[in-house]
Order: structure tokens, then sequence, then C-alpha cells
């Protein structure tokens, strides 16, 4: 059996590389390997998609086939599953969402009791079972679980939220787009609850139109509602909204590593910045690097993936760590990545220092990146490709340490990533096309 898992849980198009007897066997996995007792109870949560419902239904067939309990949450962000499954003592949790991806698109992902995704040694072990087939036997009776619906499960995770920061937010003026996602509700909510004015669009619960042309895969919509409003600050999400892109009130753009920077530079001048440390990944840009070093914190790289991410904080005691997509860890008030906790973090920032975005935005200078995808039939192909790896030799040797080239596969899509960093764009632009070719001559 091909591998199940990538880098954030098991994806594909739904009712098709993503089937109900996959659904199925996950469930039944997370009942079987998360049961702690005679009754043990594993929360899901989902984001707006169509599929999601078909899924739900399976994940939850396979579930209480284990013996164990179905905490159903409804349509809530990918987080809130996490918080839930700590705050309700639960074996586990399991989020049906694709994240960024298409409609058509879904996954299944997991978290511990802890609220921590899983291990890559407890995702072979039930990679290794729905291959086997299932136990021998099931319960029987009264064995069989049951399923449960969490009451006002959006209302107490705005509320848990709302709490991440000690000042409101009265006098902001806000713009949301939620990208007809999970944060539908919870961010514009949360947002007025802590005083905001908010302007948000694409909250409509719609599953056919997620991550289309809008939310933090497409940022035109939430730009046009900054330049003709008078706004504070725009927040766009993804569709199950573990992360967050940004806007100042100039319309310009405030990525994962410009709003690391502004939290951790804020963080350490209150002296709580454990360790004096941030967690970043190997495509953070350099100038965040720069950056943080000038203010004296310490920057630990990890893989590409939040989950990667979060291991390395946890090894080295840092609190706060995040990608450039927007996924960013708040340790002390999460255990995953939560936009709507970086969302009001940041906002929190803009309050304290009584500065606009645009101006703690200066606190990083941007290296020229160019960043492009190749889609190709197998992204296994892409190790050990001699005639990529020279390419990529070719292009170090021309940037002679001034800049950085990354060339990786997807652990979601049928993609090789390509990343080149340099001080001239121009440069950078004509390295990465450089590659660009030999990857699609190679591997297309």
């Amino acid at each position: 059996m091909a591998r199940l898992f990538g880098t954030d849980g098991v994806r594909g198009i739904a009712n098709q590389a993503l089937t109900p007897e996959i659904a199925f066997r996950l469930g039944e996995a997370a009942g079987y390997f998360f049961r702690e007792d005679d009754r043990s109870k594993i929360v899901i949560g989902k984001d707006t998609r169509t599929s999601g419902d078909m899924l739900e239904a399976a994940i939850v067939a396979g579930i209480t086939s284990a013996g164990a309990d179905a905490l159903l949450c409804g349509i809530v962000p990918t987080p809130a599953v996490a918080y839930f499954t700590r705050a309700c003592k639960a074996s586990g949790g399991i989020v049906i969402s694709a994240s960024h991806n298409p409609p058509e698109y879904n996954g299944i992902k997991f978290f511990g009791p802890d609220g921590f995704k899983l291990p890559d040694e407890m995702e072979k072990r039930i990679e290794d079972f729905v291959a086997d087939g299932g136990p021998e036997k099931r319960p029987l009776g009264d064995g069989v679980g049951r399923v449960r619906h969490l009451e006002d499960a959006t209302t107490r995770y705005v509320s848990h939220v709302a709490d991440t920061i000690e000042v409101d937010l009265d006098g902001l003026t806000v713009a949301v787009d939620c990208g007809h996602g999970a944060a539908s509700i919870t961010t514009p909510r949360a947002l007025k609850e802590l005083g905001a004015k908010v302007i948000a669009v694409n909250c409509d619960f719609d599953g056919a139109k997620i991550n289309v042309g809008c939310g933090s895969t497409d940022l035109t919509m939430l730009r046009e509602l900054i330049l003709t409003h008078k706004v504070d600050i725009g927040i766009a999400h993804d569709g199950d909204a573990d992360r967050i892109i940004a806007m100042d009130e100039l319309g310009n753009l405030v990525d994962g590593d410009t709003l690391l920077a502004v939290c951790a530079t804020h963080l350490h001048s209150k002296r709580t910045l454990p360790e004096a440390t941030v967690v970043a990944t190997v495509m953070s840009n350099l100038g965040f690097q720069v950056a943080m070093e000038k203010q004296g914190i310490r920057v630990l790289q990890a893989k590409v993936g939040d989950r990667y991410v979060l291991e390395e904080m946890r090894a080295s005691g840092a609190t706060l760590g995040g990608e450039q997509s927007g996924h960013i860890i708040f340790l002390e008030h999460n255990t995953t990545g939560d936009g709507l906790v970086a969302a009001l973090q940041l906002a929190s920032v803009m309050k304290e220092r009584a500065l606009p975005l645009s101006k703690l935005a200066q606190v990083m200078e941007r290296y020229p990146q160019v960043l492009t995808n190749v889609r190709v039939r197998d992204t296994g192909a892409l190790s050990g490709n001699e005639a990529i790896n020279e390419a990529v030799r070719s292009v170090e040797a021309v940037l002679s340490g001034s800049g950085r080239v990354l060339v990786r596969a997807s652990g979601t899509e049928p993609l090789v990533r390509i990343m080149v960093e340099a001080q001239d764009e121009e440069l950078a632009r004509r390295s990465a096309a450089s590659i660009e070719k030999v990857v699609e001559r190679e591997l297309t």
C-alpha cells in the first residue's frame, strides 16, 4: 500500500483517492489506538467542504465499531479540535479538512490526547493497521461506541481564544476573509467581542467555494476591502483556519515570517520570550534571520511543516514558532497552528505599541525570494535525481553564499516546490527558472 500520510495527515480528492472505505479504516484505527479505557472518546471537527459529511459518517462508523465514542464539534477550525481534545480530556482528536486545497480535496488529520499532532511512528502504526484490514475481533452489544455532540463548540472556542490577549481591540477596524471556511463564525465573532469593528467577506459556509479565489490562497478581495475602507489590519484564513496571512493598513502583505518577527520582537522586549528563541523552517526568509539576530533572538530551523516546527519548539523550550505560509504556533495558548490566536496576538501588539502594522513590519527587511511549483508524476522521483541535483549545485555556485536554494517535494500535493533567495531579485528569478526547466524535463 502506498504511504497514506503526508506532512499534514491523509489528503486527496474526496471519493477518489480519499474514499469512505479509507476514512472508515482510519476512524477504526483511531478508536483502536486511542482507546484508553472501556469508554474513550475522540473529538471530531470538520471544515465546510461538501464531502465533509460523507467522510465524517465513515470515520464515526470506524470509531464506534472499535468501541470508542465520537464527540462531534461540527464545523470548527482545526485548532479548536486540538483545544477540545485537551479540554474534554479526550483520548484523541480528528479533523476533516484539506486546509488550503481546492474544494474537491479533503483530508483527515489526527491529534493525540495531549492535543499535539501524531509522531511519525504512530502514523506508521495507523498505516499498517489500515493495510492489514483492521482488527480480528470487534466489540459487540454495549461494547460498540456511541455518538455525542459537543454543545456550543463555537462559543467555547471563541471564549478560550479571547482570553489569550490582555487588551481589548476597541478602536481597531479589521478586514477579514474567511475563505468560505471553518473560521466563518469564530474569527468575526472573537474580534467583535473584543471590541474591534469587523468588515468580513466569504463567511457563508459555502464548501463548494472554499479557498476559491479567496482567503489566504488569493488576497485580491482582502486587499480591495483594505483599499476601499479605512482598515487597520486585514486577516485571511485558509479553509481550516490553522494559518493566517495578514495585510497592513496600506494593503501590503504581512506573511508568516514578518508576523513571527513582529511578535518575537515584542515578546522579547517584554522578556516573555523563553530562551530568547523562535523556531522557523528552512523556507523562512534570510531577512527574518538577519532581523532576529539584530534583536538578540536565536532562530532554530525545522523541516517544512508545522508539526516539525512544534517538535523543535518542544525540544528547545521555545513557545513561539511558525512558517512563512502563516502557520504560527503560540504554544502557551494552543498545541498547533492557530490562525485566530495569531491574529489576536498581532492585533494586541498593535494596540500595546500604538503603532500601525506597516510600521511594526519594518522590523524585518525581506530578501528577494522566488517560489515556484512544478506539477510532477511522482514526487518520490525527486530524491536522487542527479540532473536536478546538478542544476541546484550550479545555482548555488553562482549565488556563492549570498543566497539559498531549496528544492523539495510537497507533502500534500503532487508538486515539486522550488525556492531561490538572493540579494538581487532578477538573479533569483533566473536561477529558479533554470532549475524549473530541469525539473519539468526530468519529472513531468
